[in-house]
């Protein structure tokens, strides 16, 4: 989540107003992520979260972003769910962008997830494919391998100024992913960016998912792996193997790992550390002047991606 776009005063409170939900109280924007506006709204009955979406948001891929949540929701995920204003309608325009109101959910993301949390994290992940298995719409993974040569393209120019000899890298990854991409594993709809601040806690007790914006249908088992690069490693840099095991675990339990998805993991896993690598090189690369949010260190992602060049298989993992 992030701020790019300042609502005014009398702007919001005409937008508030078509939905019969009291009058606003306060709103604040949330300054993390990097992908959309969001603020934290209070009105006098109660607590959401107002999105604007922006530029790298296509609105055409809007109704299935929603539509999952709603989906979702209603199977007893425990999410957050768009709002439909007096006249039914929750896509709605606020300042020129494509808005819409969702409900709060409460908890907090944990700064420094342990095993609990990544035990919790893959029976979720696990809960979240099983549920959305009879969503009727589907959405291509526009950050799969034919997304990720369109932003090798875009910053292989200017990636050695972040890192001497950063693009070479990238475009070896790239050859290396693109001939052995796995082809016959389950797909289904998958959060496709489950990292710890889209992840709410109770104490220690998993309180619900969050921000579905890059939801899309792709390998199931891909999902892990991006899930294992976001919360499996320490912020020292080294792989937590009990952390990974209790994950793979935790998923297993609630939705059956085939074993060919068990072996595809280590080539999963780094197809995640480069997508990472390459958004967050992007955003470096291109930071919106005035906005909010900082950019995220896309070298963090080339370390993440030399640990699973070494895996040979599963057992790095934990198994």
């Amino acid at each position: 989540m992030a701020v790019y776009t300042e609502v005014p005063d009398g702007d919001l409170a005409a937008f508030i107003a078509a939905y019969g939900i009291g009058e606003v109280v306060s709103c604040k924007g949330i300054a993390e992520g990097v992908e959309n506006s969001n603020y934290i709204l209070h009105t006098t009955t109660g607590s959401y979260i107002l999105t604007l979406y922006e530029k790298r948001v296509h609105k055409e891929d809007l109704p299935f972003f929603l539509g999952l949540m709603e989906h979702l929701a209603a199977k007893g995920l425990n999410c957050p769910t768009p709002l439909k204003a007096k006249d039914g309608i929750a896509l709605r325009e606020l300042c020129g962008r494509p808005a819409a109101l969702i409900s709060f959910l409460d908890g907090m993301w944990p700064r420094r997830p342990n095993e609990k949390h990544c035990q919790q994290v893959g029976a979720a992940l696990a809960d979240l494919h099983l549920k959305g298995a009879d969503f009727k719409l589907s959405r291509p993974n526009n950050l799969s391998v034919e997304g990720w040569r369109i932003l090798v393209a875009n910053t292989k120019d200017r990636a050695d100024e972040v890192k001497p000899g950063l693009a070479a890298i990238i475009t070896t990854e790239l050859d290396f992913l693109s001939g052995h991409w796995p082809k016959d594993l389950a797909r289904g709809v998958i959060h496709a960016d489950l990292f710890p601040d889209n992840v709410f806690f109770l104490g220690d007790r998993l309180s619900g998912l969050i921000d579905f914006y890059f939801a899309c249908t792709d390998f199931l088992a891909y999902d892990l792996a991006i899930c294992l690069n976001a919360w499996c490693f320490e912020q020292t840099g080294e792989f937590n193997v009990t952390k990974a095991r209790l994950m793979i675990e935790g998923y297993g339990k609630a939705r059956k790992l085939p074993q060919a998805e068990l072996d595809a993991l280590p080539i999963l896993a780094r197809g995640g550390a480069l997508r990472f690598l390459l958004t967050r090189l992007y955003d470096w690369l291109n930071h919106p002047p005035g906005a909010f949010v900082q950019p995220k260190d896309p070298l963090e992602y080339l370390k993440k991606l030399r640990f699973h060049q070494q895996a040979k298989s599963v057992a790095a993992y934990g198994l």
